[in-house]
């Protein structure tokens, strides 16, 4: 479960920021997590859940917004949705190198006190 290491990434990076801030208690670390970033949210909940007790967070809410998977088309010049990573143009069927969206795993924002 590599869920709980990057967790425990953003969990410092998030106590880090409070500090930094002068926080007292944090009451929400916003993560965005692309559809393609090959993160299971429900185990990053459970790692959040586990390493939250006795920091800043203990009683934070962890919210994760997707992020969907986008693709480029070059012979369509046209950004276009999948599920995968072998994305073909829903126009043209042309195979898509160019992930525009959905890998994305990063800390966007904390609600602090």
């Amino acid at each position: 479960m590599h869920e709980l290491s990057i967790m425990d990434s953003a969990m410092n990076m998030a106590l880090a920021q409070a500090r930094e801030a002068g926080a007292t208690r944090i009451h929400e670390i916003r993560l965005r997590v692309g559809a393609l970033s090959g993160v299971v949210p429900e185990a990053l909940q459970f790692a959040f859940e586990a390493l939250a007790p006795g920091t800043l967070a203990e009683s934070a809410k962890l919210r994760m917004d997707s992020v969907p998977a986008r693709f480029w088309c070059e012979a369509c010049q046209a950004e276009f949705a999948a599920d995968d990573f072998l994305a073909a143009c829903p126009h043209c069927q042309t195979i898509s190198r160019h992930l525009r969206a959905g890998r994305e795993l990063e800390l966007a924002s904390l609600e602090i006190e």
